[in-house]
């Protein structure tokens, strides 16, 4: 079934799948089938897309279902051998790589830009990750990541003939319990699991988030069918994590299809609001509002969160709200904004970086310039004009204010991150930004440029941002979306104008002023139910 949107089940002889809605909860709808699969004397197992999911399945699905994550499976199995090497302490990328062979003097020039041995460490350490993640059998070249400034078909050729060799001498090393030279991470185990072609004992499975299932997941569950009923739950609009190689494997399963499409979390007006980015994506179903609740759509000056589409839109409302003299916590700590203003920081300095995003980057002034006039680097944008504003040292001063979410008056978030969570009132933050405008000889009715169509990719992330409120929607940076052909017409009761989003310096008395409101630098890594 499906979190947010209409759930699914398909039904192949013993084999179901389902795709349910916001509210029901997809994991109180798996625990309604487990009770009633404990009647009938069957054992299951409830498969979690993170562990706090896992840990409050356990009050609410019977004793025959044991409830876990992947990971948790993989460790019981394999990990645990392994426990010597993953509590090695961390170091650098670059020296994992000395210790592979790669000698702090080489480099690499691709394009434009020098490949460093830093960067090339970093380059073999994702290229295993990006394996573990996959259903293949063997590193290939498609597993190396492109690197910033170096995308092109040929320069990355370029850099898999250099990475590969490396890559698969650092999972050679990985296969060594009790010894070696790169760090053992959970992934790695999860792979080695999968390569071992295990049987999960159960009479059924269940998988939740099915819509953002990693290659390597999806191999080893679909692997269970001959012995096992296999339930998938999940929501296709909210597949946002297709970047980082999952994929809505409910999409052509064979089975039995069922929806669910009531939300019990928000009121038929925010129904409307989610429904038009159902349309966008194509869905097929649409959402119903729970006619007991009321939620409103307008302008929020103090919500309870803040979701944001990047990193740096998080950093520029974190440092927005603390001017404010709000207490404030960022969804999932701030060490991926602190490693951004670090990295800004040695740049700034003149020191390159061993930040993923900035490492092929040798000054400020490259960087810069990447930002401001190629067409790849504008996401890069708001990052740059944020420190040439305030410093580099401002931000990490500002994000050493931040407070546990307990303890703070508003949660900033990115939309990844804030998957499955909720509040009661929520505004969206202005880094999401509409579809650029066509060339300068297609125009509207109105004689004004036509915009651009609308990337479904974002029109999902969209999706999942504006469903995370009970009772206050401020939809800020997609009020876009009111006056592009693709959305609605203004719903009624809707109060929120349908003029141009907010900007930074709208409400915000100088932080963040000047910031052009681009694509931000980089989707978020982590998932979250």
């Amino acid at each position: 079934m499906h979190p947010r949107t209409p759930p699914r089940t398909h039904t192949h002889t013993h084999t179901r799948a389902a795709n349910p809605t916001p509210p029901p909860a997809p994991t109180s709808t798996l625990a309604m089938l487990a009770h009633s699969a404990q009647k009938q004397g069957r054992l299951g197992r409830y498969i979690a897309f993170n562990r706090a999911v896992a840990r409050h399945a356990t009050r609410e699905f019977p004793e025959e279902v044991a409830c876990g994550t992947t990971h948790a499976l993989a460790y019981t199995a394999v990990g645990r051998r392994y426990q010597a090497r993953m509590n090695a302490p961390r170091q650098a990328g670059w020296r994992t790589g000395a210790a592979l062979g790669i000698d702090d003097g080489l480099f690499l020039r691709l394009g434009r830009r020098k490949v460093d041995h830093r960067a090339l460490s970093y380059s073999v350490l994702r290229t295993v990750t990006r394996f573990c993640q996959s259903a293949d059998r063997e590193i290939a070249p498609h597993h190396v990541p492109p690197l910033r400034g170096a995308e092109s078909e040929p320069l990355h050729t370029h850099l898999a003939d250099l990475v590969l060799p490396y890559a698969r001498k650092a999972w050679a090393d990985l296969q060594h319990p009790a010894r070696g030279v790169v760090r053992f991470e959970h992934d790695h185990y999860v792979k080695m699991w999968a390569l071992s072609e295990p049987v999960i004992p159960a009479d059924f499975l269940l998988l939740d988030e099915a819509q953002d299932t990693n290659p390597v997941v999806e191999q080893v569950f679909t692997a269970q069918r001959d012995h096992a009923q296999l339930v998938l739950v999940g929501d296709s609009a909210q597949a946002v994590y297709g970047w980082r190689g999952a994929r809505d494997i409910m999409t052509g399963f064979d089975g039995r299809q069922l929806t669910l499409s009531r939300s019990f979390r928000f009121g038929p007006a925010l129904a409307d609001e989610a429904n038009r980015w159902l349309r966008i994506v194509g869905a097929p179903i649409r959402l119903t509002g729970s006619p007991s609740l009321n939620t409103e759509l307008r302008t929020v000056p103090a919500p309870d969160a803040i979701l944001c589409r990047t990193n740096v839109g998080a950093m520029v409302e974190v440092m927005r709200q603390l001017a404010a003299g709000r207490r404030v916590a960022l969804a999932g700590g701030g060490e991926s904004l602190s490693s951004l203003a670090r990295a800004a920081h040695d740049l700034g300095s003149g020191r390159r970086t061993a930040h993923p995003e900035l490492m092929l980057f040798e000054t400020w002034r490259e960087l810069r310039e990447y930002a401001e006039f190629d067409p790849a680097g504008r996401d890069l944008l708001p990052l740059v004009e944020l420190v040439d504003e305030h410093g580099a040292e401002a931000l990490r001063r500002a994000l050493d204010q931040l407070l546990p979410e307990e303890a703070a008056e508003v949660t900033v978030s990115t939309a990844h991150r804030a998957k499955g969570r909720e509040w009661r009132s929520v505004r969206i933050a202005d880094d999401f930004t509409g579809p650029d405008d066509l060339d300068e000889y297609e125009y509207d009715e109105a004689g004004s440029p036509a915009p651009g169509s609308v990337d479904t990719g974002e029109a999902r992330l969209a999706y999942v941002a504006v469903t995370r409120a009970r009772s206050l929607l401020d939809i800020g940076g997609l009020s876009w979306i009111n006056s592009h052909p693709a959305g609605d017409p203004p719903r009624t009761g809707q109060k929120q104008p349908s003029g141009r989003p907010r900007t930074p310096s709208d409400q915000d008395g100088g932080i963040g002023r000047g910031i052009r409101r681009e694509t931000g630098i980089r989707r978020e890594t982590e998932g979250g139910r």
